[in-house]
């Protein structure tokens, strides 16, 4: 039976906000769970995982096993293709869920779990991204509202960004839609505050990150196939000095079609890309001292590993309505280059879970 004792610490925040009551707080994850089809059709990224490690049997257990001892109010999983397992378990710990799969041939997709005791469900709405030209991912979006204070309500969202570093279009479209697509419904709930968790493909230095925090970005200044930063973040160079990512990505101008600027940018004629929210990531504003385990603009410094990458994709932004309490701290590189590769015997994916605890904002 798998066990974990590899030991995270909580960081809290400085913030000068007055905290709100405990009914008016909430913990949510977003966890890559590693698909299970994935760790078996893709054995040169785990090259380092003995393979008892890779069987889903065992990585469910200490999965699962993870997230009941945290005990958070919502879950936002990517890359599931055993939910009805998955669920059985959750739901003995008295998490209701809801799935949605990938379009195409593709057997994985995005879940959402919730403690049903706490929040109940207001609407829902599923993005199939292959609608608009942008392969087959997937998003979930929910408005889930506090039993206690019904005045309280989230606007919860949940993606995988297409993995395919070339297509920076597809990456830009997906992201820019989820953002409008979740703008519409908490505006159509009152402006309710937003919590978007996911796998975002993209590292806290690229383009793509500078568009989810900034709100615009203009694809001309950008080669389409460094949008997202992930080809900088092979682990060659920290499994050898211990040293952390590279912090630099080189751009460099390439040529755009008119259809992957329309993808891109949602307009035929326009090389900005823009969206509606203003979002702040909640592990870069709560940085605690954990310099190291922290890159410069205080994102983790990697939350997923194997043999082929080493770095940070993973993040729960959230919108105004919001204050980030606390955050989960992930793991200095040494260590978790001594694992030698995720999933462990202690860890169950080949990505960190994500944990951060919000309240609402006393006058929001």
């Amino acid at each position: 039976m798998p066990s974990s004792r590899i030991v995270r610490d909580w960081i809290d925040s400085d913030s000068t906000t007055p905290l709100s009551q405990d009914s008016e707080r909430f913990t949510v994850v977003s966890y890559n769970i590693l698909g299970d089809r994935n760790a078996s059709h893709h054995k040169d990224l785990y090259t380092n995982v003995s393979f008892p490690y890779l069987k889903w049997g065992y990585r469910k257990r200490l999965i699962c096993e993870e997230l009941i001892r945290l005990n958070p109010d919502i879950i936002c999983m990517q890359e599931v293709d055993k939910y009805f397992d998955l669920f059985r378990m959750m739901e003995k710990a008295g998490y209701a869920g809801s799935y949605k799969r990938r379009t195409g041939d593709n057997i994985d997709g995005c879940a959402m779990f919730w403690k049903a005791d706490r929040f109940r469900v207001l609407e829902r709405e599923n993005i199939e991204f292959s609608q608009f030209g942008m392969c087959d991912n997937v998003a979930q979006l929910a408005v889930l509202e506090l039993r206690k204070s019904k005045s309280r309500k989230i606007l919860l969202g949940n993606i995988h960004v297409l993995y395919n570093p070339n297509k920076g279009d597809v990456k830009l479209g997906q992201i820019r839609s989820l953002c409008s697509k979740a703008h519409l419904l908490s505006n159509k709930w009152g402006d309710i505050p937003i919590v978007l968790g996911g796998d975002f493909n993209s590292t806290p230095q690229s383009p793509l990150y500078s568009f989810l925090a900034t709100s615009e970005l203009n694809i001309m200044e950008h080669d389409k196939k460094e949008l997202s930063g992930q080809k900088n973040c092979r682990p060659t160079q920290a499994l050898e000095t211990g040293s952390k990512p590279s912090n630099t990505i080189t751009f460099k101008s390439s040529s755009w079609t008119n259809e992957e600027i329309r993808v891109a940018t949602g307009q035929e004629n326009s090389y900005w890309a823009v969206h509606p929210l203003k979002l702040n990531s909640s592990y870069a504003s709560v940085m605690g001292s954990a310099n190291d385990t922290r890159d410069s603009v205080g994102e983790p410094l990697a939350t997923s590993y194997h043999s082929k990458f080493l770095g940070t994709v993973d993040y729960l932004w959230y919108s105004d309505g919001l204050v980030p309490a606390r955050v989960l701290d992930t793991f200095p590189i040494d260590v978790l280059c001594k694992t030698r590769g995720l999933p462990c015997k202690e860890l169950g994916s080949d990505h960190l879970a994500l944990v951060s605890e919000f309240f609402f904002e006393p006058n929001g």
